[in-house]
């Protein structure tokens, strides 16, 4: 069997480019709604190979779908069937950098006006937990500003957001006093 013929995780190699990948825990049976999702809503994502179980388990029959593997912005994930009781939560978080407010509005929308909720200062998770940080570029740049003061302006109008504005951004960057 050719080593592509294999699960994304069970492939050889150690230090191979794919040797870390994230394993995301569904409940419900929906990690392959997920990856679609994923798949239809960030470029250069994809669902992969649908793993089903062999033999019956505790989640359901042979044959339901075990592991989905999907690519999100080029990243590999692994989207588990089943796995502990719980959610995901804001312990771990994907940060999608934007370039501008159009792709920082449809990440936003496409992820909080699907289930989703939103959270502060750029925020979000999706309907299935999964935290997501929508981060325009710029904010990374008005925040790290070598001006202090310019920082401290920036950062302070992010603070008091939920999706980021850069257009509010830039205004309290622009205001001085």
């Amino acid at each position: 069997m050719a080593s592509d013929d294999l699960p994304l995780q069970a492939r050889p190699g150690a230090h191979a480019p794919d040797a870390l990948v994230t394993f995301i825990c569904f409940q419900d049976g929906d990690a392959r709604a997920a990856a679609e999702f994923y798949a239809a809503t960030f470029p250069d994502s994809a669902v992969g190979r649908i793993n089903t179980a062999p033999s019956d388990f505790p989640g359901g029959p042979a044959g339901t779908d075990l592991t989905v593997e999907f690519t999100v912005l080029g990243r590999p994930f692994v989207g588990l069937n089943g796995g502990p009781p719980g959610r995901p939560g804001l312990i771990v978080s994907f940060m999608v950098l934007t370039e501008d407010q159009a792709e920082t509005d449809r990440y936003w929308d496409a992820i909080t006006q699907n289930g989703g909720t939103e959270n502060a200062c750029g925020w979000c998770q999706d309907r299935w937990g999964v935290a997501w940080q929508i981060t325009p570029r710029r904010l990374m740049a008005l925040t790290t500003s070598p001006d202090p003061d310019e920082a401290r302006r920036a950062f302070e109008a992010m603070m008091t957001m939920r999706k980021i504005d850069i257009a509010a951004l830039e205004a309290a960057v622009a205001a001085r006093g």
